[in-house]
């Protein structure tokens, strides 16, 4: 489906808007601490990593049946730097499964140390919980059957569209819609393989993710020819790691991103989880140069 100058034109909105994004965050005012993530850390000898199960290609269950994908990989990239920075060789991890409604409470009741899926950082909800320094950068997308009439967002008028429940890109989706005039009925859905099956069945005319997942769902649909993905973006989503408000476990979280976006192992992450979208476009090159903190 060809670009249209005014999805063009929102991108370049959206690499100035990450390029603010990723400067703020570098002088992101220190959270109150709340004692206990590095300190838990030495005396227990494990941390927690929360994973989502259905989030291709950033955090789902592999065929193997354990935590895979970028988001996954990054964490234990971060994790083995954590050993060598901490002096905690022995330092083990420990898989805990959330979906998007149970994330924050996971993390916020200490559950889960740090949060390795498709979490957005907002203001609202760094009001409970922290984030690292960003780690991807998608926008918000339709996942549509091709031959059901829905082109671009306007489509969606007097329609019935879907949205995973608890997710930013819910809010987002309402949010535009709201204002574009668009009225459209909103369904919440418990996951990314409902919102899928919605759409493949009729149930819902258009299911609204994050660009890459739902690309990803494409690939696991009944019949691939069947459906499309609307290029339009609907939002900004700017993922990052999750933690509790902790700053000093946030500076050695962010020293070791730092770290791996300096060195060759992003470019090799990358390629792994997606070569097959080619090459890191400017919003997320702009995001990795400038996650890539001094020390």
């Amino acid at each position: 489906m060809p670009t249209s100058p005014n999805s063009r034109r929102h991108r370049t909105r959206l690499l100035a808007a990450g390029l603010l994004w990723a400067l703020s965050s570098l002088s992101m005012a220190q959270s109150p601490d709340s004692p206990g993530t590095l300190h838990k850390l030495k005396e227990t000898g494990v941390i927690s990593l929360g994973y989502r199960t259905d989030s291709a290609p950033f955090s789902f269950t592999g065929d193997n049946a354990q935590p895979w994908g970028y988001s996954v990989e990054l964490c234990q990239e971060v994790v083995t730097l954590l050993r060598h920075n901490l002096s905690l060789p022995d330092l083990r991890i420990q898989w805990v499964a959330v979906t998007s409604a149970s994330r924050i409470e996971a993390v916020t009741s200490g559950r889960v140390d740090l949060e390795c899926g498709t979490t957005s950082a907002t203001l609202s909800r760094m009001e409970k919980v922290d984030f690292s320094n960003l780690i991807f950068v998608d926008g918000t997308g339709l996942l549509v059957r091709s031959s059901g009439g829905v082109k671009r967002v306007a489509d969606l008028a007097g329609r019935k569209v879907a949205a995973t429940r608890g997710s930013t890109g819910e809010d987002n989706l309402r949010r535009a819609l709201t204002q574009r005039g668009i009225t459209a009925e909103v369904l919440s859905v418990d996951s990314e393989e409902d919102g899928l099956r919605a759409v493949e069945d009729g149930r819902v005319d258009a299911y609204a993710n994050d660009r890459l997942i739902l690309i990803g769902l494409g690939r696991k649909a009944r019949d691939r020819q069947a459906l499309g993905v609307v290029d339009e973006d609907i939002s900004m989503e700017p993922y990052a790691l999750m933690m509790r408000q902790d700053a000093a476990f946030r500076v050695a979280v962010n020293r070791a991103i730092s770290t791996i976006y300096r060195s060759p192992a992003i470019d090799g992450l990358y390629e792994r989880w997606f070569a097959g979208f080619g090459k890191p476009g400017p919003l997320l090159g702009a995001m990795y140069y400038l996650g890539a903190t001094p020390e």
